[in-house]
């Protein structure tokens, strides 16, 4: 976006730049982002919680001096550990950076993780045990236009990214984008197929309230004159991606001389998919085989092998926030190496990235595993580099901490066995919480256990831009910058480092996250420097990453800017800083718009190839739990919606959670189009106005996320976890669904 300083209560106009990326295109939260810049109750000073409970303005101070003083005595009587961080996919990544380094530096905790664990944990799992490396896109988005098929798993793109979308024209007029995804979503209509649940088996089990098996079609259903839409069983995803690659196995269609020069562990693999034979696949993802078969060959033609233009299989949220997630994008990889399309040009591997800065954000700290430059905590050499930065001894730098889910169940104290809360350094919980950017009360899973479980912290410090539900909890609640008041840089999902510029003054005391820590540092008597300049935190930053995987020593603020002033688009990770030429002066590295042409960054440069299978929901449908629930997005609202509810524009379009339904379910279920309906799960119970629409199967219900209170999903959604990545299971779990009591007047 550009932005331009203007005068009156929304301090700047917003209007799209003609950018690869968006090629001038805005969705509805751009074009109305500057009113949250101004929103009505935006936090302009810091807040202490008195005796009385309630929050209220005091000096900054006063404030950091209470956090001083909870932090240390947090630390005294339990360790070092029992003071965690979490942060926000949301920062930028010198602020990312700087809390990593603060974490493990200054308070030499190793809990520090963020809720990226939430976003792009199983899809950074699988890429780093496939290729060594992990950029969500290692090509630009602009690649894909020229693709003969593009198979999309678990990602609306149309709603929660709608400029990405004009990618997708090229393969959309060659018949080849394959949308997957249980509901029909505005991203699976732009394949031209009909709306209905048609050619799909829906299997509900008939309680007497359910409606039963919907028979599907003979043979493989209609296919949409712009690609395919699959609409599985919710959880069945990589059944599905199973069944593809033993099509392409056993009709020949791999391709044999990749294989052999690129990867390993194809025979495991191959052998593996042999139990998924199409037929088999149907009884459990509910596709039919012929549609299965179809895909499999629409992928096959469209790669480069069997003289297609090219085909990208890329992953998203709705696969990945699953406890198989990880296997699940292993498969994914395993489809696409199979035909022969990562490491090439016009083909390939992705994962959609689902925060602003969801890439740069896992690169440089705030992962509970990982040091700047993708570096594992764990590894010797790793931690010497980057002590050496910090200029402290590697052995003071914590090892790994707890990831996210876990962090948030460790929380607080319990009674002890007199009944009193422990003390015990032993006991291992996190008595104290510092939050950055995440609002966990909405967006954790088993929301209602989070919120408790800040309530019995010793201390919890928030820095937020309003009073999100998280931040209403707080015992000291500090005021921070946004988007378009600070300096910094950002990731896109294609690894392209992007410049963030200031445009207007922060109102108030908010003050950027990097005063508050450095206060924080030299307040806990640190002798580290923590810098509070943007550009001189992204210089250290980039020589903290120097030599790892994501590797931005090549870059500076500068070389951005002046990027930017030659029309450039950016620059791409890894961009190590340029080597003397023939003793001439260091030639600036171009960065990395590609990664993966002539080898994957494993240490025999193959990529590695890994025999997954099916388990399925941790949380199936049961007799009292019938139904799925599957969550996800809209295109008015964000996140935990704390920015986006304070819009009138876009709160007025969709103003409160609901939940879809299928009619058939509906009238079996005696739930009617606009009547309140009552979800319960093992978490609990919560209601949502019934919306019914032909958009889903008949066997689940949707809901979005973006709300607290009685329709939060996320107070009812599973927090089971992906075993590899730490991922909680959103996408799925068994619900059951009835109308809700009328409420009566009291002494009616």
């Amino acid at each position: 976006m550009s932005l331009t300083p203007g005068a009156g209560p929304i301090p700047v106009t917003v209007a799209p730049r003609d950018f690869p990326t968006n090629r001038g295109g805005l969705c509805q939260k751009g074009w109305t982002s500057a009113t949250v810049l101004r929103a009505a109750d935006r936090i302009t000073t810091p807040l202490l919680r008195g005796a009385d409970g309630e929050l209220r303005p005091a000096s900054w101070d006063d404030a950091l001096d209470v956090v001083t003083a909870g932090i240390e005595r947090v630390q005294v009587e339990h360790g070092r550990d029992a003071v965690a961080i979490f942060g926000g996919g949301g920062l930028t990544n010198e602020k990312a950076y700087a809390l990593g380094k603060f974490a493990r530096t200054v308070l030499r905790t190793a809990n520090i993780d963020y809720n990226g664990r939430f976003c792009m944990a199983s899809a950074a799992a699988g890429a780093n045990r496939a290729f060594g490396a992990d950029r969500g896109l290692p090509f630009p988005l602009a690649d894909l236009g020229g693709a003969d098929a593009v198979l999309l798993l678990g990602s609306n793109l149309a709603e929660t990214m709608p400029p990405s979308v004009q990618h997708l024209a090229g393969v959309r007029g060659r018949g080849g984008l394959v949308v997957v995804d249980p509901r029909r979503s505005a991203t699976a209509a732009l394949t031209g197929e009909p709306g209905d649940v048609v050619g799909q088996r829906a299997d509900v089990p008939d309680d007497g309230r359910s409606p039963g098996r919907v028979a599907p079609p003979a043979g493989a259903g209609p296919v949409g004159d712009q690609g395919v839409h699959l609409q599985p069983v919710p959880g069945t995803d990589l059944v599905v991606l199973l069944a593809l690659l033993h099509v392409v196995v056993t009709e020949g269609l791999a391709d044999a001389e990749y294989l052999a020069a690129r990867t390993s562990g194809f025979d495991d693999v191959r052998r593996s998919v042999t139990a998924w034979w199409p037929e088999r696949a149907e009884t459990v993802c509910g596709i039919p085989a012929e549609r299965l078969r179809h895909v499999a060959r629409l992928l096959a033609a469209a790669s480069p092998v069997h003289g297609g233009a090219g085909a990208y299989v890329l992953t998203g949220r709705g696969v990945e926030q699953s406890s198989q997630g990880t296997a699940t994008v292993t498969a994914a990889i395993n489809l696409a190496l199979a035909l022969g399309l990562p490491g090439r040009v016009g083909s390939g591997y992705g994962a959609i990235t689902g925060q602003g800065n969801g890439q740069g954000g896992r690169e440089h700290g705030q992962k509970a595993d990982q040091l700047p430059g993708y570096r594992k905590i764990d590894d010797p050499a790793a931690r010497a580099h980057v002590a050496g930065v910090w200029g402290v001894d590697p052995a003071t730098i914590p090892g790994p901490g707890m990831p996210a889910v876990e962090l948030l169940r460790s929380l607080g104290a319990r009674p002890g066995p007199d009944g009193t809360g422990t003390t015990s350094v032993e006991d291992g919980r996190p008595r104290a919480l510092l939050v950055h950017g995440s609002n966990v009360v909405v967006s954790a899973p088993d929301a209602d256990r989070v919120a408790a479980n800040l309530r019995a912290l010793d201390l919890l410090v928030v820095c937020d831009l309003v009073p999100s539900e998280t931040a209403l909890l707080a015992d000291v609640v500090l005021p921070v910058t946004q988007w378009a008041e600070e300096e910094g840089t950002m990731t896109s999902l294609e690894g392209r480092v992007i410049r963030r510029r200031r445009a207007v003054d922060a109102p108030g005391e908010a003050r950027s996250e990097l005063w508050i820590l450095a206060e924080l540092a030299r307040r806990l008597g640190s002798s580290v420097s923590f810098p509070t300049d943007p550009a001189v935190v992204f210089d250290e930053l980039a020589r903290a990453s120097a030599g790892g995987v994501a590797d931005y020593s090549g870059l500076s603020h500068a070389r951005l800017d002046a990027d930017e002033d030659d029309g450039g688009p950016g620059l791409f990770w890894p961009v190590p800083s340029g080597a003397p030429d023939a003793g001439q002066a260091a030639v600036p590295h171009p960065g990395t718009p590609r990664l993966f042409l002539d080898r994957f960054a494993t240490p025999d440069g193959r990529a590695r190839m890994v025999a997954v299978d099916h388990v399925g929901p941790s949380d199936d449908v049961r007799p009292d739990a019938p139904l799925y629930l599957v969550t996800g997005r809209v295109l008015q609202h964000y996140q935990s919606g704390a920015q986006t509810r304070r819009v009138p524009e876009l709160d007025r379009l969709v103003p409160a959670p609901f939940v879809e339904l299928h009619p058939v379910l509906g009238l079996r279920l005696g739930v009617g189009d606009g009547d309140r309906a009552r979800l319960t799960t093992r978490r609990g119970a919560i209601e949502a106005v019934a919306r019914w629409t032909d958009r889903i199967r008949p066997d689940t219900v949707f809901m979005p996320f973006h709300w607290s209170g009685e329709g939060s999903v996320n107070r009812v959604t599973t927090d089971a976890t992906d075993p590899v990545s730490g991922m909680p299971e959103f996408k799925v779990c068994a619900v059951d669904v009835r109308r809700a009591p009328e409420v009566q007047e009291v002494g009616a």
